[in-house]
């Protein structure tokens, strides 16, 4: 684990996901005074406040004295924020977007600058530490400011480094993906209480036993394929439900809910195109 503090961030929009990376990135050791949260909902920033983050409602604060402003308002609030965070920045200061669909150039363009930009596609498991982040560069930033946000997103789980195409395929799959698993938990616990088990004896069985295979893949290296096969004995009960998630296309049905989630990503992106183009 990385010891050393990372680069100081100011957090434009404090909500469901940049409360939940600032409270990871607090109970993964960095100093509080390192970050400041913006909202404009005193409720939101009382918790962080209270933990010894810098905290207020003015965006100029996030500005101050931080290597990195990430901006995480929705997508139809990025004009607005941009245009009033521009008068403010550094023209070296990094801007880290967690806006679906809002590209680095568009954000550059509201921005009225030549800012570096990169993109990132977090999950709020971050406030746990097991996030799953991909990041996506701009064109005007620099390899050290890419592998400062690795390293900050990787103190709250795992990050990658994308091409900026692929970052609707990352939405699909892991930005999505949290709550395809919550369903496959809900699912597994249902099956458990119909064959007789308590409820949350059969939630807590479940939602282990997804944890469980989870942190065995990214430990072993092994394919699931290879990891299944390790545990289905012939004519066992593990083949027996395998066949039964077979006939119900359990599988296609996950492929296809990748691609369509992807698919809306795409969409979402063609339509902040058209407003960045009609706004120029």
């Amino acid at each position: 684990m990385t010891t050393a503090q990372p680069c100081s961030v100011g957090i434009v929009g404090a909500g469901n996901m940049g409360g939940s990376l600032l409270q990871g990135l607090l109970d993964a050791g960095v100093d509080p005074q390192r970050l400041t949260a913006v909202d404009q909902v005193a409720d939101i920033l009382a918790p962080l406040a209270a933990r010894g983050v810098v905290t207020g409602s003015d965006l100029s604060l996030a500005c101050e004295d931080r290597d990195v402003v990430i901006i995480g308002v929705k997508p139809q609030s990025a004009a607005g924020v941009l245009g009033a965070l521009a008068p403010h920045l550094k023209a070296d200061q990094l801007i880290v977007s967690i806006m679906a669909g809002v590209t680095t150039d568009h954000i550059a363009q509201m921005l009225g600058a030549d800012q570096p930009v990169v993109r990132v596609m977090p999950q709020t498991l971050v406030r746990l530490q097991a996030g799953a982040t991909a990041v996506a560069s701009g064109r005007h930033t620099t390899p050290q400011q890419v592998s400062m946000v690795v390293d900050l997103f990787s103190r709250v789980g795992s990050s990658v480094e994308v091409s900026e195409g692929l970052l609707d395929a990352v939405t699909g799959l892991s930005g999505s993906g949290p709550a395809y698993v919550y369903t496959i938990i809900e699912a597994l616990a249902d099956g458990g209480v119909k064959a007789g088990l308590p409820r949350d004896t059969a939630l807590q069985l479940a939602a282990q036993t997804v944890a469980g295979a989870g942190r065995m893949v990214l430990e072993t290296g092994e394919h699931p394929a290879t990891l299944r096969d390790q545990v289905t004995s012939p004519g066992g009960t593990t083949i027996a439900g395998l066949s039964e998630l077979e006939a119900g296309r359990v599988r296609h049905a996950l492929i296809r809910a990748v691609e369509a989630a992807t698919q809306r990503a795409q969409e979402l992106g063609r339509v902040d195109d058209s407003r960045a183009k009609g706004a120029s």
